[in-house]
């Protein structure tokens, strides 16, 4: 490397850019764990809608039917 050919800003450029870069790593990581999070929540819903689901077939057909009842 030439060291006359050394610039000062570009030093300070390059360590803005890891700060930036860091920080973005930051983000990455909390967005990975709060669409895990998500994940999570969504498949309990989904089995709570599932179980709802069954339980509502279940007393549909012990409805009566339309001739029966009369």
């Amino acid at each position: 490397m030439n060291f006359l050919n050394y610039s000062w800003t570009m030093d300070a450029d390059i360590k803005e850019l890891e700060v930036k870069l860091a920080k973005l790593v930051g983000l990455c990581v909390s967005l990975r764990e709060e669409n895990a999070q998500l994940r999570e929540k969504s498949d309990a819903l989904k089995n709570k809608m599932a179980q709802a689901s069954i339980k509502l077939e279940g007393l549909l057909e012990k409805l009566p039917q339309g001739e029966e009842a009369a």
